[in-house]
């Protein structure tokens, strides 16, 4: 009985200093939604702010160089060579990224990039990230670089019926065109302390892709990917996309 209560005590002791552990399994789940639901790829019928209808047939983006920042200023700072991370809406299994070894602490930002950054562009850096952009022609060329985001569907101007295809591609294109963008989500609403819970909810709100800061009327320009007019503009309206959702705490 001794032993039975030594090996409890020494369990209880264990989880202990497990609760109170330097790091942990962190997930960050990302929904991508319109209109507050789930977006349907190829069925789904949703309206712009310039009246334009589209439906969505291919949704993707880059997700990098994860950071997580406390109160006093303190940053943690994912592995960079692990941090890059391709959401697919028509794989949902890639919508869950797990981070290891995170600090459990009380953190009060989220930091990412869509796309990859000036130094680790267009491939340096970043070789074990390759083969999963070119199997989802998340590349143009080895010389070109990567597409950070890409969103392609069918849309109609208003009163018409008839349908065209659209795409966007949006990349940067060596130093000439720098569209890598930075979101960052400060727990003003919803907490991020990673001593209480290990998932991080995020909603991406597609429709600000046409909204969000600037206007993109799809019929003015539907193939966008080297340009420096709507690029940047399109660039920057998706890093306003991505809000924190509530999640429980597991403790």
């Amino acid at each position: 009985m001794k032993k039975i209560i030594t090996l409890i005590g020494f369990a209880l002791l264990m989880s202990s200093c497990s609760n109170d552990g330097d790091t942990k399994n962190i997930t960050i789940s990302f929904e991508n939604k319109i209109a507050g639901d789930r977006i349907n790829l190829g069925t789904g019928n949703y309206q712009n702010t310039s009246n334009e209808s589209y439906s969505i047939d291919e949704l993707k983006y880059i997700i990098s160089n994860i950071q997580l920042v406390k109160e006093n200023g303190e940053v943690f700072t994912y592995p960079q060579d692990n941090s890059y991370f391709l959401i697919n809406e028509s794989e949902p299994e890639s919508q869950i990224i797990v981070l290891n070894n995170v600090p459990a602490q009380d953190f009060q930002t989220l930091k990412f990039g869509i796309g990859i950054d000036q130094t680790n562009y267009p491939l340096n850096g970043v070789d074990n990230f390759v083969p999963t952009a070119e199997e989802n022609q998340m590349l143009w060329s080895w010389s070109a670089g990567y597409i950070f985001f890409k969103i392609e569907g069918d849309f109609s101007i208003e009163n018409e019926s008839h349908q065209d295809n659209f795409l966007f591609h949006i990349g940067s294109h060596g130093t000439n065109l720098d569209n890598y963008k930075t979101v960052e989500l400060s727990a003003t609403q919803f907490d991020l302390d990673l001593t209480r819970k290990d998932l991080i909810a995020i909603e991406t709100d597609i429709s600000k892709l046409f909204n969000a800061v600037h206007d993109i009327r799809i019929n003015d320009k539907s193939d966008i990917q080297v340009d420096p007019v709507n690029a940047p503009k399109i660039a920057e309206n998706a890093s306003q996309m991505f809000s924190l959702k509530p999640t429980h705490s597991t403790n």
